[in-house]
């Protein structure tokens, strides 16, 4: 059995403790202290938030994309792989590093994916961007931290409470998808969906697809067609 590498670690803004890119062979692992938020084999349920939340956009004309977390790339490359060419996706991510290491260390993970011309990453605070946002996206597809509940940084919360979600609410077009990806389920944050006026469709799903591995859970949240 080949040992772990440690590649590189960075902070976390605003929280203590650093993330870890560990590598290997050709698997990748990124770490927050002994917890593992993502790995390179595992990408089937970030994958089935891509392509979920498509389908209840795909008649629309040249849709728009956020996808709040850049991660290992996995919904992202799933987003491409089905929106058409005259799609637009901005990919908001908060630590520069994981950018770097998308360029750099997982290249062979990633594909190019970062020089699709549909992609454009802001390096920022995805809360802050949806908040500035007006009607502007047909999908946001939040896969920050661990889900609703944080894991890596307390202020992830402002995303998945009733301020963050209203600001969602307002950021997307009448008929907008929140599409919001989880390690668990969570029964108080589908219920806080419903209270900022989502229609909530919860769906269970497998680490690695239709193979197996852990469940997750993503939530699958509608905009009124007709916004008050």
């Amino acid at each position: 059995m080949l040992p772990w590498i440690e590649l590189d670690s960075a902070p976390i803004p605003g929280e203590q403790g650093n993330l870890r890119l560990k590598q290997r062979g050709q698997e990748f692992s990124i770490m927050l202290g002994s917890n593992e938020l993502m790995n390179s084999r595992l990408s089937g349920s970030e994958e089935a938030l891509a392509t979920r939340s498509f389908e209840l956009i795909k008649d629309r004309q040249r849709p728009t994309m956020l996808i709040g977390g850049l991660g290992m790339g996995f919904t992202l490359r799933a987003a491409l792989g089905v929106l058409p060419e005259n799609a637009s996706i901005v990919v908001g991510e908060l630590i520069p590093a994981v950018v770097a290491w998308a360029r750099g260390p997982m290249a062979s993970v990633f594909n190019g994916c970062l020089d699709d011309p549909r992609v454009a990453i802001h390096e920022g605070d995805v809360a802050e961007l949806i908040s500035s946002s007006k009607r502007k996206f047909d999908a946001i597809l939040l896969d920050v931290d661990n889900g609703p509940d944080g894991l890596t940084r307390r202020s992830n919360d402002q995303l998945y409470n009733f301020n963050g979600l209203r600001a969602a609410r307002n950021a997307l077009r009448p008929g907008g998808i929140l599409g919001v990806w989880s390690s668990g389920p969570d029964e108080s944050f589908t219920r806080r969906l419903r209270d900022c006026g989502f229609a909530v469709d919860v769906v269970n799903t497998r680490a690695n697809g239709k193979r197996g591995g852990a469940r997750h859970v993503i939530w699958l949240a509608k905009t009124p067609h007709h916004p008050a």
